[in-house]
């Protein structure tokens, strides 16, 4: 991951950034958060579940994991590990098996679906929340600047492997790896200029560029001048101009069968 990623990871609460997922945890449950980053959602997960309740936190970077175990490793009933999410070290161990926003990032997100259904215990869900990347709406438009480069993102992504439109394939992968009882939450995202945190959310493009963009650069997806563009002429467009953002975000989930 690039640094400054962490910016973005710690902006995200359970309550605002996984929507479904705190409607779903009960206390005493076994919870396993794949992609958990530096564990500003797992916090959260662990309070939810408790008394009683066991989170852990796993991810395959180890500098976003250092930064978890240093916030939040003193929590009771939290842990982290490091691990792949196509290689989970468990086998029917929790309650439920969560990603939030990380399937996005796979060339095989079916693989790991697969992964996470044999860590979850029959009877227990599977929960997956991701993008379409294709369907976001900002008001007004973006400096043509952004525009360049969220087409480059974009296109950068897909040449990796990666589904930009993977929220809405979501509950297809699910049923092809036998999940059943499939349900479908719209988490969408929106924020307003009067809205608090509209800094924090509208400014999640300006950290892509600074962050995200140095590898698009590197792998010839778009020029540094490009990059540093947009990231200077979006700082400045959200200041005066921007009004409104809206993500396109769905919540899947489904029941491993006994």
């Amino acid at each position: 991951m690039p640094e400054g990623t962490h910016r973005i990871l710690d902006s995200r609460s359970l309550s605002t950034g996984h929507r479904r997922l705190a409607e779903l945890l009960r206390p005493g449950q076994a919870v396993l958060d794949v992609g958990c980053g530096t564990g500003a959602i797992t916090r959260d997960i662990a309070a939810a579940v408790a008394p009683g309740g066991r989170v852990v936190g796993l991810d395959s970077n180890a500098a976003l994991l250092e930064d978890a175990r240093r916030r939040h490793g003193h929590l009771p009933g939290l842990f982290f590990t490091r691990a792949s999410v196509h290689r989970l070290p468990f086998r029917a161990a929790f309650d439920l098996v969560n990603a939030s926003r990380v399937l996005q990032w796979l060339a095989d997100p079916r693989d790991a679906l697969r992964a996470m259904m044999a860590a979850t215990r029959p009877g227990g869900r599977v929960v997956a929340l991701d993008y379409n990347h294709g369907k976001i709406a900002w008001e007004p438009a973006p400096p043509p600047s952004m525009q360049v480069f969220y087409a480059a993102f974009l296109r950068w992504r897909a040449t990796a492997g990666m589904d930009n439109a993977i929220a809405d394939h979501l509950a297809a992968l699910c049923a092809e790896v036998g999940l059943a009882d499939i349900v479908v939450t719209s988490q969408m995202e929106a924020t307003r200029r009067d809205d608090p945190d509209f800094a924090v959310h509208m400014g999640l493009w300006a950290e892509v560029a600074a962050t995200r963009g140095f590898q698009m650069v590197a792998d010839g997806a778009i020029t540094e001048p490009q990059r540093r563009a947009a990231e200077t002429e979006w700082r400045a467009w959200l200041e005066k101009d921007a009004l409104s953002q809206r993500l396109y975000l769905l919540s899947v989930e489904g029941t491993k069968p006994h």
